[in-house]
């Protein structure tokens, strides 16, 4: 099945199709935010945050699904090359789903290329400005960047959603790294 998935995504405009509308989750993803917030542990609010995942990771129809799955697959396995193939192509399907420039943004975080990650990061909010993994996400790409004014503000952002983030920690060295400004 993963390969004829592949193959589809290389055929590109031959699978012309029309991407239908990402579901709308607000409300869900609402919910799930004002728990996190009043979550009593640490350990409650982690599993709070993970279903908001399975609210960002619908995608809009089936083969956006297919080819999210594939792309998180592929950068799991560290195949970073055919993950973004993935991805490009999902994006490409799908301009108006933020996960797939929120998950494009991590596979190139991950090959540590900070400067092509941000403008999918930055997309990805301006498409659903409650993602709390991208705005998370942002601040570690401004990190990497060494914008840590720029970081510490996209920080603050995500935190406010979800104040139990594990970057939560990075917070007192990017305001004393503002101060020094």
């Amino acid at each position: 099945m993963r390969h004829a998935i592949f193959a589809l995504i290389l055929a590109g405009p031959a699978f012309a199709q029309t991407c239908p509308d990402a579901p709308d989750h607000s409300d869900a993803l609402s919910g799930l935010i004002e728990a996190v917030q009043q979550a009593p542990t640490e350990m409650a609010a982690r599993q709070i945050a993970n279903d908001m995942w399975q609210y960002w990771a619908d995608a809009p129809d089936t083969y956006a699904q297919e080819l999210l799955d594939e792309g998180m697959s592929r950068r799991a396995a560290y195949d970073y090359d055919g993950a973004m193939v993935a991805l490009d192509a999902l994006v490409a399907y799908c301009p108006a789903y933020a996960e797939g420039y929120n998950q494009r943004a991590f596979v190139n975080f991950l090959r540590q290329d900070f400067a092509t990650a941000l403008p999918d990061l930055d997309r990805a909010i301006e498409l659903s400005p409650r993602h709390v993994a991208a705005l998370a996400g942002r601040a570690l790409t401004l990190v990497g960047l060494e914008r840590k004014a720029e970081a510490a503000l996209s920080l603050r952002q995500a935190l406010a959603l979800n104040p139990w983030l594990s970057e939560r920690a990075l917070l007192p060295s990017l305001e004393k790294g503002e101060q020094e400004l």
